[in-house]
């Protein structure tokens, strides 16, 4: 099945990479485009930092994550079912269809939610008095969307437990429900803050993708490994446009929808200990904003020169390349290692 795997990769490489120009054409003429703005912290204060160092990506086009979307369903729904036709063999560790359904739920409820906002910050309707989402509405529609997902994956996938490596499985009943809300909120909102830099998020979770597709196909897994290779190939294709100076960025319509979708992939695999390990860029980005305003809330000072790590790596001195490729290396081990602990 390897071989059939990575020519479906190849395919998914040539196909995205024949539509990425002429979509980011079009990206250019609906003027779907970064604006040049004075940004507001959620307290309403002005971020100078973030402004400094974001002010030369105005102008480039956004929403590389639709057309990632797009192609990996559209690819998925043409192959899928000629390979249920053909001889080869087809095993996964759920019903086809739940399992299936589960995954393309959380790829285009979070994708649709996070072009939803893409298309209000970009097009500016919330100064219009077009319905918008503020922070505590976005992470409301997130955790019930994340909720609806874990409950699914409770009562109709059966999935009760958590696998610690080297100790086998851990039942936990229902409190597995909070536990896999929480993770699909976190990896949703930790993989949008990670993608301030080109090239930071698509790079780290193509490398992290890798780790789950082998453990996919060590499980013999045909739906999640079909997906996933699909979903690498299209990475690659948008990658190469997406590394500095990026022509094209994600938006919130990709890194909410692929910070969801690895957390589910992981939980489906029941591998949220290596998820924990493969992620740790998208954790540390993440907690590093979170702590940030937790202590300009309740100790009205700074943690951190700035949020999240990546601002902080750039007010000391390092250039954008710079911090971007040393996350990929340091992405590159953290994935060994927790492909490691996946396969044990």
């Amino acid at each position: 099945m390897i071989h059939l795997y990575l020519g479906l990769l190849l395919f998914s490489f040539l196909t995205t990479s024949v539509l990425v120009v002429p979509f980011i054409n079009l990206l250019y003429k609906l003027k779907f485009q970064r604006q040049k703005q004075i940004t507001r912290d959620f307290q309403n204060n002005l971020t100078p930092i973030f402004d400094k160092y974001h002010a030369q990506k105005s102008g480039t086009p956004v929403g590389g994550g639709l057309l990632i979307l797009l192609s990996v369903c559209i690819m998925f729904i043409i192959l899928f079912p000629i390979l249920k036709l053909s001889d080869i063999f087809i095993s996964s560790n759920y019903q086809i269809g739940k399992e299936l359904a589960v995954i393309f739920f959380t790829f285009l409820t979070f994708g649709g939610l996070g072009l939803y906002d893409d298309i209000l910050k970009f097009f500016k309707f919330e100064k219009t008095g077009f319905f918008g989402l503020r922070m505590k509405h976005k992470l409301l529609l997130q955790f019930t969307l994340a909720l609806l997902i874990s409950l699914y994956v409770y009562f109709s996938l059966g999935i009760k437990f958590i696998y610690i490596p080297f100790l086998g499985p851990i039942t936990l009943g229902l409190l597995i429900i909070p536990l896999n809300s929480l993770i699909i909120l976190a990896f949703a909102n930790f993989f949008n803050i990670t993608d301030g830099l080109d090239g930071l998020s698509c790079g780290t979770l193509l490398i992290a993708l890798f780790a789950f597709w082998i453990l996919s196909a060590n499980q013999l897994d045909t739906p999640i490994s079909l997906f996933l290779a699909l979903w690498i190939g299209a990475l690659i294709a948008f990658l190469y446009f997406n590394v500095f100076p990026a022509r094209i960025i994600l938006g919130d319509v990709g890194s909410m929808s692929f910070g969801a979708t690895i957390a589910v992939v992981a939980i489906l695999l029941g591998k949220i200990i290596p998820l924990f390990i493969v992620g740790f860029i998208f954790i540390a980005e993440g907690m590093s904003s979170a702590i940030q305003i937790f202590s300009k809330i309740y100790f009205k000072k700074k943690v951190f020169p700035a949020a999240p790590l990546h601002l902080t790596l750039q007010k000391l001195g390092w250039e954008e390349p710079k911090i971007v490729f040393r996350a990929w290396l340091a992405a590159i081990v953290l994935t060994i290692f927790g492909l490691w602990l996946g396969l044990n």
